[in-house]
């Protein structure tokens, strides 16, 4: 039973890498027939069903992640919070996974802020950035404990907490930044962090790659950051149009309401932009660009080219 535990779970782990989540669906769901307790795979069932659009169906099994995951709130006097009215109690938000990440899970802090006390936790760069967010911003440092609270809530578990369904989700833009002198120019970001699992199919290899949109638009290089995402999101509002890879300033020109194509690899492609569709629900102003084939990004560039061109 092991081994067929095994061979399904790894075969609907490579199924969801391809993008192939229907595949990855069955496959998982045979593998928890062996082994139903399986944490992982049941975090993974359910971002096979978000990878889908299916939220109030992956939403309760992705929670398992808490499970998979360590948090360093786990085990404190903070009660996690199951949802329920808060009614004047005091809710700590506590970051996971990257600077993209929070922008993006940034949106509900408003929408809890008018029902309770709300402290959105989040890293250094995006501080400033939040505290039009109508919460208090707790600045996450080693050795920094977490603010006093009467519970708390990591911010990938609010989705499923308010019930969020691909027609409900908080729209965007739901970000600004000081303004800046307009420009004409289109902004590029080429590479993501590169300690990030998937960096090595959703990075470009070279900044060389874009050079064919030069033809038809002035480049402005955002790769260096030049101080925090408050003076970054300025930066991108004041451009016309930002090309980037799938990383933060992906989500912060989705936040901030910018138009930006983003670039998504064959493999390894993020469950939060679906499969097979160039718009995002998560951000009207984004159009998404998909790789034909793995690791080819000629053809992508160029049909962002013709759409540049259009312009």
């Amino acid at each position: 039973m092991a081994d067929a535990f095994a061979t399904l779970y790894q075969q609907g782990f490579r199924a969801f890498h391809a993008g192939a989540y229907e595949a990855a669906t069955a496959a998982l769901v045979q593998a928890l027939q062996l082994r139903p307790d399986h944490q992982p795979a049941i975090a993974g069932l359910g971002m096979a069903l978000l990878g889908q659009g299916l939220y109030p169906q992956g939403s309760p099994l992705y929670e398992a992640r808490k499970r998979a995951e360590r948090i360093p709130l786990d085990g404190g006097d903070i009660s996690e919070w199951d949802g329920s009215p808060l009614e004047g109690r005091r809710l700590l938000i506590w970051p996971e996974q990257g600077l993209g990440d929070e922008i993006q899970m940034a949106r509900y802090a408003p929408l809890l802020a008018g029902a309770g006390k709300v402290t959105l936790a989040c890293s250094p760069p995006l501080a400033r950035l939040f505290e039009q967010l109508g919460a208090d911003i707790h600045v996450r440092a080693d050795g920094v404990p977490p603010p006093t609270a009467d519970v708390w809530v990591r911010n990938f578990s609010l989705p499923g907490l308010l019930g969020t369904a691909l027609e409900t989700i908080p729209p965007a833009p739901y970000l600004a930044a000081p303004s800046e002198p307009k420009r004409s120019g289109v902004g590029f970001v080429w590479r993501g962090d590169p300690t990030h699992a998937n960096d090595s199919n959703r990075s470009l290899p070279s900044p060389d790659v874009l050079a064919p949109l030069a033809e038809v638009a002035e480049l402005v290089d955002l790769q260096t950051p030049r101080g925090d995402f408050l003076d970054t999101a300025a930066r991108i509002q004041a451009l016309e149009l930002v090309v980037t890879v799938d990383t933060s300033i992906a989500h912060l020109a989705g936040a901030l309401g910018v138009p930006c194509f983003v670039m998504l690899p064959a493999l390894g492609c993020d469950w939060r932009w679906l499969r097979g569709r160039s718009d995002s629900p998560w951000y009207p102003s984004l159009r998404l660009y998909r790789q034909s084939r793995p690791g080819d990004w000629s053809e992508m560039v160029g049909r962002m080219r013709a759409d540049l061109a259009a312009r």
